[in-house]
């Protein structure tokens, strides 16, 4: 069983920064894919970033069209933490965000959520303009 525990949102103005976290809990959590998804008010949930699992402790990094360039997702094995670091935020990116883990053979997994069968509770990233 894994579980994970997002946060770090909050409500900054366009052009900020913050820095979300999940916390994930579990054994051999370290080799799961892992990624993140947001859902905005009134749309549906759509795919952000995500992280490859290539055996050991290295993984490969993929970004939705929207949001290269302005968020990094990272993990740190030690702490079962990943983060995503978004920059440059803009109105649009208001949304709450989720994390999401499991047991994946491809990247291209990493982009359809019926895949992972463990979800966070989402934290909440608000944009002003």
């Amino acid at each position: 069983q894994v579980q994970l525990v997002e946060s770090g949102g909050g409500l900054v103005q366009a052009g900020g920064s913050l820095r979300l976290s999940c916390v994930a809990s579990g054994r051999a959590v370290n080799s799961y894919f892992m990624a993140w998804s947001r859902q905005a008010p009134g749309k549906e949930r759509h795919f952000v970033a995500g992280l490859k699992w290539r055996g050991g402790d290295t993984y490969a990094g993929y970004y939705a069209d929207s949001v290269k360039g302005r968020f990094t997702i990272s993990r740190n094995n030690a702490k079962k933490t990943m983060y995503l670091q978004v920059n440059n935020l803009k109105p649009e990116d208001t949304a709450v965000y989720y994390c999401a883990a499991d047991r994946l053979q491809e990247a291209y997994g990493l982009y359809d959520q019926r895949n992972f069968n463990y979800w966070g509770q989402g934290t909440q990233v608000t944009v002003s303009s």
